[in-house]
């Protein structure tokens, strides 16, 4: 019992170290999907009004929703530093407020952004596998209000940081929190008759989850064939009642089975000792156990390595012939010499 708890318990320091020791990552190719929520900062800024009844500058103050944002990246993991391609759609409704206009206005801000990507991977391969990143690239930006719309391209920019878990080497799911921005994009809109242009900030913060598809992983190597069936060579010595010295004819056979373990080369003998049921059934285990050294002895005599000899004792059980207790059968007094 203690030497099993000893065991038990060495298996479970070693387990953690083998399950390090096995990679959840490995370089290659990957794709995903992205997607989750996107909150547009409230910003102000300064509007210009034109109306057939004349212009106005106002400071202009914009409050939004939260929002959505979905996309999807492709990239290439060297496990530790990743590098990707992403495209991300954002969409936001808010209100805004300039020069005693007040309300919902229509307002509404979708951006499309492409970006390149540079991340990094602490604790590369293993299930938990917590990132920061950082991105440039270019956005296209819709803003629509008071039934007009405007749009802008500008240089985007983010900031990743997060925590992935590694499903296996092909499947990865992120949660990360994100800034991203762009420089300040000029919107005019308006219908006929009346025109309101500004240049408002676009900050946002979103919170995304993401499913990867990895296509690095080795293929799974097949199993090893299993090894060929070592067909097991025995031999049989038989005793006298009472004794554990070995007759001519036991040494004969004796003989044989040295050959035959020379003629297979690298083997294992085994000499297991038996009685009959005659005496006692503790002095019958301490007789057959002397007789499976008698064997031992006489086989090293004959050339066998002593370390390549396993001898066992069985006493009454396993009996050739069975019989009823106190009974002396020949064919029970013996060795079995097994060579694999």
């Amino acid at each position: 019992m203690i030497k099993k708890a000893l065991a038990t318990a060495a298996a479970l320091v070693v387990l953690p170290v083998a399950s390090q020791a096995q990679t959840l990552q490995y370089p290659g190719f990957y794709i995903g999907a992205i997607g989750g929520l996107n909150w547009l900062l409230n910003n102000s800024f300064n509007t210009t009004v034109n109306t057939p009844f004349g212009n106005g500058n106002f400071t202009a103050n914009g409050s939004y929703n939260t929002g959505w944002a979905v996309g999807g990246m492709a990239g290439y993991d060297f496990v530790g530093p990743r590098v990707e391609v992403e495209g991300m759609y954002r969409d936001n409704y808010g209100s805004l407020s300039a020069g005693g206009i007040t309300g919902t206005l229509g307002v509404h801000a979708t951006q499309v952004s492409v970006m390149a990507n540079l991340l990094y991977d602490f604790n590369a391969g293993g299930t938990i596998v917590p990132y920061i990143g950082a991105g440039a690239g270019v956005a296209f930006l819709n803003a629509y209000a008071l039934n007009g719309t405007s749009n802008s391209t500008q240089f985007a920019y983010q900031a990743m940081l997060g925590v992935g878990y590694n499903i296996d080497p092909m499947f990865r799911i992120n949660l990360e929190g994100r800034y991203y921005g762009t420089t300040s994009p000029t919107y005019s809109i308006g219908g006929p008759g009346f025109l309101l242009s500004g240049t408002p900030s676009n900050n946002n913060i979103s919170l995304l989850a993401s499913l990867q598809v990895r296509f690095g992983a080795p293929a799974m190597a097949p199993p090893p064939p299993a090894p060929p069936a070592v067909a097991a060579t025995s031999f049989m010595v038989f005793f006298d009642w009472d004794r554990s010295n070995l007759s001519q004819q036991a040494l004969n056979t004796i003989r044989q089975a040295a050959g035959a373990f020379k003629t297979k080369g690298n083997a294992r003998i085994t000499a297991t000792g038996h009685t009959d049921t005659s005496g006692p059934e503790a002095y019958n285990m301490a007789l057959s156990l002397r007789r499976a050294n008698a064997v031992k002895d006489a086989l090293v005599r004959e050339g066998v390595p002593a370390a390549a000899i396993a001898v066992i004792g069985r006493g009454e059980q396993n009996l050739l012939v069975q019989t009823g207790d106190g009974v002396r059968e020949p064919q029970n007094r013996r060795v079995e010499i097994v060579i694999q």
